[in-house]
């Protein structure tokens, strides 16, 4: 590596490595922000606090790693260009793509670093965490109660006035609405006092309470027992309610649990699951297609509308005693099997027409329910569905958007000649929220199914790609961002007044 290389390289690697270092610190912050209700007031030690904040880090580097490409890029050229050290270049025959060379390597090197971490580490790290919150409560079950609130602990809602003692679990003036079938809340319990128990050896925790009253809202099947609005009601001076917490034999936070996201999967499991689900969908919807299909009396494929309206008719004619009228169905209306269906109600009275038009319209409403009640599970399936694509193809944009973002930043750091932190820091931010925003944007769209999630996942990279072709193209030819002294003097010359001509 030549001395130049090395100068610019370090140079580089100085900005990228501390500007990494300070957008980490500043979305670490953020992100405490964002799950300060999680974990303050919970009783957590800092080691747990610590391992949350530790396995969440890799998660931000979607995020952390563009900005710092651009930041970095235009920090280092900007502060080349403005010590004239570009132009002390150029005057020893030495180009921007020259310059730019040693970096090229870099970057690309750092994209497949930026694919490494979104394939392996993020997956790994999003399964960390999404563990330890859910353990959080396993370990220290108060750790979910929050006081003065009501709290979702283990299919019910408790509140308590306040915690106490060893691992907060001695509880005061408690509140609890339990959840039944249909997640209906029939029973009220209030307690002076409470205590939950818990041991390693054991995978039930109770919770005792004291000096409380026991009210439930009886549900009979006799709608004439409703009206009388039954309910239960009793006085205890101990009540002990048996919880079932999900496998306590392993008390350490980071235990492995079967989870299903597209977060904590990797490029090869998206791939098998992106096949699985298209499958058990595309499964889903042909059974319930054929299902309404069936519910509707819809013809088979394979059977002719007319004749099967023709034999309709036999049956009809052999079974009723209507005198058939020149309105009744000829062999020319035979071709027709909507004038057929309509001629059908002729060979019955008037009453029954009203019965087959009623039953008609209930059978349609109730398809059209049927269909309703599964359209959102089904649109739930196909969003699923969309996550997983692109989840997978943003793995492959992080790593090209890191390449595509420096070609921004790189050569507009030269063509601003500016260093330090103020108007670089200024132009990378906007630069970032514009690539970032489009990208939250068009995510969401994705998921919906209202664009392809492929476009979804490039679409932000690809907007990026051109400015960085024009911004690379006018710092090699030694333009300026824009060049505002040619379009002015287009309107100057429009509007300047001409000389009079003289004959």
């Amino acid at each position: 590596m030549k001395l130049l290389d090395r100068y610019i390289l370090g140079k580089f690697l100085s900005n990228f490595l501390s500007s990494f270092a300070i957008l980490m610190v500043i979305f670490i912050f953020q992100t405490i922000w964002l799950y300060i209700g999680d974990l303050a007031g919970k009783g957590l030690d800092l080691v747990i606090i610590g391992k949350f904040i530790f396995y969440f880090m890799p998660s931000l580097i979607d995020k952390v790693l563009p900005l710092t490409v651009v930041l970095s890029s235009i920090l280092t050229f900007g502060t080349l260009a403005e010590n004239y050290e570009f132009a002390a270049m150029k005057a020893s025959g030495i180009s921007l793509q020259r310059a730019m060379r040693t970096l090229i390597v870099f970057v690309l090197f750092l994209g497949l670093v930026a694919f490494f971490f979104a394939n392996n580490v993020a997956p790994a790290a999003a399964f960390k965490v999404y563990n330890l919150k859910q353990n959080i409560g396993r370990v220290k079950p108060a750790a979910v109660i929050t006081e003065g609130v009501f709290s979702d602990f283990e299919g019910m809602n408790i509140k308590v006035d306040k915690k106490f003692g060893e691992n907060d679990r001695f509880l005061e003036k408690v509140i609890i609405h339990q959840k039944e079938t249909g997640a209906i809340s029939n029973v009220v319990i209030k307690a002076k006092t409470g205590e939950l128990i818990s041991s390693k050896e054991s995978p039930i925790v109770q919770l005792v309470l004291k000096d409380g009253n026991y009210y439930k809202d009886v549900q009979p099947k006799s709608a004439l027992k409703k009206k009388l609005h039954p309910f239960a009601k009793a006085n205890f001076d101990e009540y002990i309610i048996n919880i079932a917490l999900s496998t306590l034999e392993d008390q350490d936070l980071e235990e492995d649990r079967k989870i299903d996201t597209d977060k904590m999967k990797n490029v090869s499991r998206l791939v098998k699951d992106i096949d699985s689900i298209r499958k058990d969908n595309l499964k889903n919807i042909k059974a319930f297609s054929k299902n309404i299909s069936l519910r509707a009396g819809a013809f088979k494929p394979e059977i002719n509308a007319s004749k099967a309206v023709l034999k309709v008719i036999e049956k009809v004619k052999r079974t009723t005693n209507v005198h058939q009228t020149e309105e009744l169905v000829t062999p020319e209306k035979t071709k027709d099997s909507t004038t057929l269906a309509n001629n059908i109600l002729a060979y019955y009275d008037e009453q029954s027409q009203e019965q087959i038009l009623n039953n008609a319209h209930s059978a349609t409403t109730n398809v059209l329910n049927s269909i309703g009640a599964r359209k959102k599970e089904i649109e739930i399936k196909y969003q699923r569905y969309n996550i997983h694509i692109l989840s997978l193809h943003n793995k492959y944009a992080l790593a090209f958007s890191c390449i595509v973002l420096f070609f921004v930043g790189a050569p507009l750091g030269a063509i601003i000649r500016k260093g330090g932190l103020g108007l670089p820091m200024v132009i990378a931010i906007l630069l970032f929220l514009t690539y970032y925003f489009l990208g939250v944007f068009v995510n969401n769209s994705a998921k919906v199914g209202k664009i392809s999630p492929v476009i979804g996942a490039w679409l932000p990279t690809l907007v990026m790609l051109p400015l960085g072709i024009f911004l690379t193209l006018r710092a090699t030819n030694d333009k300026g961002l824009v060049t505002f002294g040619s379009i002015i003097d287009v309107y100057v010359n429009k509007f300047k007044k001409k000389p009079k001509k003289t004959d």
